[in-house]
């Protein structure tokens, strides 16, 4: 099995495969490699270990060297050059009067390409603005327009929980987040509640989705008469947390309401239901919640 070693260039982005030929970086370690978009500084993510043949990436490409003092000297100063040039691009849309929001800067390691991130709530003709910026910086330019998810990861933040953002510290790609999702864990349809920063869907409520569907699969739904230790009772709610079940009892008092753990629920009235039969997905008025979708990329434009 070929030998491999993760390698991240921005932070909270996308681990990549590389060959570690002669050397052997540990976790943090610097170090230069050539892509697709050329010759880029990477810090070290996932040490040296084997990997099936079949989940690596062809083809694969192997570390240039270990980075010196020099290459992390060039990157401080591509730092400051990424701020000189984020105000000399926020003036100049500002001067071309463009409906476009600067996110991030990015030089190439190289210095051979500038990266401007920006978002709109459209298309925007930037052929223009990208001449001007070609002139004054004189190196290849590229205008990328990104989603408000790909702004959120970016610009970092504190999310409801009081930690950095998931996105922004450790989430490699974003996964599909849907309102059925809040639905099924029984959280608030407030949009305030379930949103993250970038005002779409918290990641998070992808998490435990797969604990909710499978305890939706084995157990009764709410509304069904099932057999308890204690007698006949009617289904009331579904704790996947707790992996408890909360019935009111048939007999006696009416209001009489216990609790039991899954596993006595299951053993006493076993239930397969499809995913099918077990998804519902219809939502009521008070329910919708308006997720706006992300615009999709302009063309890139390079100069």
């Amino acid at each position: 099995m070929p030998q491999v070693v993760g390698i991240r260039f921005r932070k909270g982005a996308k681990v990549y495969f590389f060959d570690p030929g002669q050397f052997a970086p540990a976790i943090g370690d610097s170090v230069i490699v050539e892509t697709v978009r050329g010759v880029e500084l990477g810090i070290v993510a996932s040490g040296v270990r084997e990997l099936d043949e079949a989940q690596v990436p062809q083809p694969l490409k192997t570390i240039i060297r270990m980075a010196s003092d020099d290459d992390l000297r060039q990157v401080e100063q591509n730092a400051g050059s990424e701020k000189t040039a984020y105000a000399i691009c926020q003036e100049r849309i500002a001067a071309h009067k463009l409906e476009m929001k600067l996110v991030d800067v990015e030089y190439a390691f190289d210095n051979s390409k500038v990266t401007f991130y920006f978002t709109a709530n459209g298309r925007v003709d930037f052929r223009a603005l990208v001449k001007n910026l070609a002139a004054i910086f004189k190196t290849r330019i590229e205008l990328r327009q990104i989603g408000v998810r790909d702004e959120a990861k970016m610009l970092g933040g504190l999310g409801s929980c009081g930690r950095p953002i998931c996105c922004g510290a450790f989430l490699g790609s974003f996964q599909p987040v849907s309102i059925k999702m809040a639905k099924e864990q029984n959280l608030s349809l407030n949009p305030s509640k379930i949103s993250g920063l970038c005002g779409r869907l918290m990641c998070c409520l992808k998490y435990e989705q797969d604990h909710y569907e499978r305890a939706r699969r084995s157990l009764p739904r709410p509304g069904k008469e099932i057999d308890t230790p204690d007698g006949r009772a009617v289904m009331l709610d579904v704790n996947a947390v707790k992996e408890t079940v909360k019935v009111r009892m048939l007999s006696g008092d009416a209001d009489d309401i216990n609790e039991y753990p899954f596993a006595v629920i299951q053993r006493l009235a076993p239930v397969r239901v499809s995913a099918d039969s077990a998804d519902d997905d219809s939502l009521s008025s008070e329910d919708i919640v308006m997720i706006e979708e992300d615009v999709p990329p302009a063309p890139e434009t390079d100069a």
